[in-house]
């Protein structure tokens, strides 16, 4: 298995366990029906907000973990980037976009049947958590199968 596709199961992993792993202690912390729609919105907002540090640092210690890991065991260093890695990750983006566009169209509809702020709230923090894994799956894809 190459160093890409390795990095990329990883990253579906952590991806995973990162977002479980807070959205369980927010609830678990935070969870209060009784919310008007003001300290709703604010909620929310800072339970994004807070994510995508606490993500991006979890990212970080991850990759560094994962890259020292991986040359200890395999005893090759990281491979530079070449077109081909680009073009792969170009067309994933692609893929991701259009997933969670798609995402973001379901929690606007949601609203738009009457749904709750939460229920729009979960759809888009899903979509965008279902748009990384399908990034990275279709990283996994092309790599596998070539462009």
């Amino acid at each position: 298995m190459s160093y890409q596709e390795k990095r990329n199961i990883v990253n579906i992993l952590s991806t995973l366990l990162i977002s479980a792993a807070y959205f369980g202690y927010v609830v678990h912390t935070y969870a209060d029906e009784s919310m008007n729609s003001d300290q709703l919105l604010k909620f929310w907002a800072t339970t994004l907000l807070v994510l995508i540090p606490v993500g991006i640092v979890a990212k970080i210690i991850i990759y560094i973990a994962f890259g020292i890991f991986n040359t200890i065991a395999t005893r090759e260093k990281i491979p530079v980037k070449d077109e081909m890695d680009k073009l792969i990750e170009l067309k994933a983006t692609r893929n991701a976009q259009c997933v969670f566009t798609f995402g973001f169209l379901l929690a606007m509809v949601t609203l738009a049947l009457g749904m709750s702020v939460n229920m729009m709230f979960v759809v888009i923090i899903c979509s965008g958590i279902a748009s990384e894994i399908s990034e990275n799956m279709s990283q996994l894809y092309f790599y596998r199968k070539g462009i």
